[in-house]
């Protein structure tokens, strides 16, 4: 690409539209920036990925829930300014569907892990080719995203409800439902994202059906267990949805969590890591491990 082009690629001003289309024009993409690779990730649904680092463009890009740009948002990143985050990415999907934003089109879609998880459009990426150098094309299972009942799919689930609310997270409540048909609790939205049957287990039914989950230590958390206290009164039980550990000494981690106040939120944790605590560390048996 031209230097002018490239110029012209920064200040076009890209919305948060991914679902933009256009004529299959075989166009040059982005501009040039080389990515970085930064680790080789663990295993999800039995396959190992390699996770590099890349630069964005443009402005109010939507992450999606599945491979689909029609498949609902579960954030945003550039949400200010042109290039503010810097995605990082372990595998990207061939929809078949162009994409394009001003100079820039392609027909992948990158599954991002950080700093939102879910699938954005190459399109966004500040590079000069149509897909991610160095990241593996993986084909996007039947009906788009991650297989039903991976652990890559549950954190997908729980991610949507970030921004389900027009834009706004889920607000909390124990009795009302949300439009899925979960209840608004922390136990509904972490049957929603484990796709169990509305309107959602209990936490106690959560904690104690061997047929839904089984006892693990807190150290052998991976991305999808949840984290449990089914003691006290519905004031006090509690789950969340375990996403990663912050640190190689485990003192802390993030997830996923449906409480009173802000409703949905992703944060760091430290449930069930100090001494005494209630907290428990619990596998859905729907990962098969």
């Amino acid at each position: 690409m031209s230097l002018r082009s490239s110029k012209l690629r920064r200040i076009l001003p890209a919305l948060a539209l991914t679902c933009l289309t256009a004529p299959a024009l075989v166009l040059p993409a982005h501009a040039t920036t080389t990515a970085t690779t930064t680790a080789t990730t663990g295993t999800t649904a039995g396959i190992f990925r390699a996770a590099a680092s890349f630069p964005t463009w443009g402005t109010r890009w939507v992450v999606h829930a599945t491979p689909d740009i029609n498949s609902p948002s579960v954030g945003t990143i550039n949400q200010n300014s042109a290039g503010q985050d810097r995605i990082t990415a372990d595998y990207q999907v061939d929809t078949g569907r162009r994409v394009c934003e001003g100079s820039a089109c392609s027909t992948f879609m990158a599954h991002i892990t950080a700093p939102v998880t879910g699938f954005l459009t190459v399109v966004a990426v500040d590079i000069p080719q149509d897909r991610l150098p160095g990241v593996p094309v993986q084909d996007a299972p039947p009906g788009g995203g991650a297989p039903t009942g991976s652990r890559q799919r549950t954190l997908e689930r729980a991610a949507t409800w970030l921004t389900a609310n027009g834009g706004r997270p889920v607000p909390y409540s124990q009795s009302a439902r949300w439009r899925d048909g979960y209840r608004q609790d922390c136990s509904g939205y972490a049957s929603m994202a484990l796709g169990l049957p509305t309107p959602g287990t209990n936490t106690v039914g959560l904690a104690t059906n061997r047929k839904l989950t089984r006892p693990i230590a807190m150290g052998e958390l991976q991305p999808g267990d949840l984290v449990i206290d089914a003691l006290g009164n519905s004031n006090t039980r509690h789950v969340v949805i375990f996403e990663r550990w912050n640190n190689a000494a485990h003192t802390s981690y993030t997830a996923y969590e449906q409480r009173g106040g802000p409703g949905t939120t992703h944060r760091t944790l430290t449930y069930g890591l100090k001494a005494g605590s209630e907290y428990r560390a619990y596998r859905p048996v729907q990962y098969g491990d």
